[in-house]
């Protein structure tokens, strides 16, 4: 079983449009939707995906909750509700409805205020996760989330925007992530490693991203590094099949067993999600 733990889905054809990608972006503004992303991900071994919202319209939230209940790959969905938002909880309490939702994307500089603290404690309290956009620099803001709400599953994105150069990551990386992995709520996703690469196109070969991916094994072992492919935007770095070998190939020498946990073990223990083949034959 493997769980790409971070992809995009939307249609720019939809009438109401998409706030994101921008149409100057040639790539990444069409279609991307479950039956091109099987096209590519399933030959690799790809059983299910969680997806993760990158549009700020609250409605588009149940927009890919309906499209995902055509659609049993979608075993996860992380949803996007601002922490400071009037109405929150009436929101989380209309989405949990649906079990597919597993929690909500931040950006980590959005922590600290009063309405994010109450934020924190509703999703601790509805067992959902926090994704979130972070770097070096915002780190400490999840270190001081996660130690304040210790039952809370938090999820750093795209290897917290580690330098990707072929050459070991900073010192304030390290040392602050280093903070974050000390927190045993805190998983990371080994993700966004081609398009954020130095070298364009990305390389190839797992060995160029090894000295990040050295690190994040180092700091937070085989139980709380997770796979994300950030698929259709990977594809500005390298295609989706390249991006899977980059990781499959570093992983694979760590072990089956760390392999398997890291391509869904680990998203399970972090989001819930939902085997829905398992709620098919049960239905049956």
């Amino acid at each position: 079983m493997i769980i790409d733990a971070h992809t995009h889905f939307y249609d720019p054809t939809r009438p109401e449009g998409v706030p994101w990608p921008p149409k100057e972006n040639a790539l990444l503004y069409r279609p991307t939707l479950p039956d091109r992303f099987k096209a590519l991900a399933e030959p690799l071994g790809v059983t299910g995906t969680v997806v993760v919202e990158a549009s700020p319209r609250i409605d588009d939230n149940q927009w890919i909750l309906n499209l995902a209940k055509e659609e049993p790959m979608i075993v996860g969905f992380v949803g996007k509700l601002p922490l400071e938002m009037e109405h929150l909880e009436a929101y989380l309490k209309r989405f949990t409805r649906n079990p597919l939702f597993r929690g909500i994307r931040a950006h980590a500089s959005e922590l600290g205020s009063r309405g994010a603290v109450k934020a924190l404690r509703l999703l601790e309290r509805a067992d959902l996760s926090l994704d979130l956009h972070v770097n070096a620099e915002s780190l400490p803001n999840a270190v001081r989330a996660a130690a304040a709400f210790p039952k809370l599953r938090i999820v750093l994105n795209h290897t917290a925007q580690a330098r990707i150069n072929g050459e070991p990551p900073d010192d304030l990386w390290l040392e602050r992530m280093k903070a974050a992995a000390q927190q045993e709520n805190v998983y990371c996703k080994a993700s966004a490693l081609a398009e954020t690469a130095a070298q364009q196109p990305a390389p190839a070969e797992a060995e160029y991203y090894r000295p990040v991916l050295d690190a994040l094994w180092e700091l937070f072992g085989e139980r709380r590094l997770i796979y994300g492919s950030n698929w259709p935007v990977c594809e500005l770095g390298a295609d989706y099949e390249t991006v899977f070998q980059i990781v499959d190939s570093y992983f694979s020498e760590k072990g089956e067993r760390a392999r398997q946990r890291y391509f869904a073990e680990n998203a399970r223990a972090a989001y819930k999600w939902i085997d829905r083949r398992n709620l098919n034959r049960a239905a049956q």
